[in-house]
């Protein structure tokens, strides 16, 4: 073999085996990216207790016309407590909103959120223009409470149960999809416990 030909079999070497590595990683995201729901990404929190949460409330909100207190770690003792976490500014977090006004009709759950990263003003036009199907608001206006809950972005909703223990996480929007397949039977195991 001369130095010529054994140069061009490295030279060839140099161009296939980075071609292989990039199509085996290729293969491999979109193997990921195609197996699995992104809505049910896992959560640290499943079967622990809840933050310890104390959110001041959003001025001028109102529910039956009284005023809609804020988020407290205390109002998750003794009863089944779904946490909506939204923004005026997420668009998701709109389409959800006739979800939410049927899980809020629901007496035997109650339904609470935290206002993320929001504007006063905006968080209650929203609630003006949908209606308030909460009955606490709390607002994080630096986030650090919702990181604490371990919010990956808006919307997220949570399930505790009547110890206060996370039993359930939804990551996005609720859809009649994911209402009906997984948000409604949680809810209903967290109220047989």
């Amino acid at each position: 073999m001369s130095a010529g030909a054994a140069w061009d079999g490295r030279r060839a070497a140099l161009f296939v085996i980075p071609l292989i590595i990039f199509l085996a990683l290729a293969a491999l995201f979109l193997y990921r990216l195609g197996s699995g729901d992104p809505n049910l990404l896992p959560s640290a929190l499943i079967g622990r207790p809840a933050p310890h949460t104390e959110l001041p409330p959003l001025p001028g909100v109102e529910r039956d016309g009284k005023p809609v207190p804020g988020l407290s770690s205390a109002s998750f003792a003794g009863h089944v407590t779904l946490l909506n976490v939204w923004a005026s500014w997420c668009v998701p977090c709109h389409d959800e909103v006739p979800f939410l006004a049927a899980l809020g009709k629901d007496k035997r759950i109650q339904l609470v959120s935290i206002n993320y990263k929001d504007t006063e003003e905006n968080a209650r036009r929203f609630l003006n223009r949908y209606g308030n199907p909460f009955v606490a608001v709390g607002v994080d206006a630096s986030g650090r409470t919702s990181i604490d809950w371990g919010v990956y972005g808006v919307p997220e909703t949570y399930l505790i149960g009547r110890d206060g223990t996370i039993v359930y996480k939804l990551v996005g929007p609720v859809t009649a999809d994911n209402l009906a397949g997984a948000l409604n039977p949680e809810i209903e195991k967290a109220l047989k416990q």
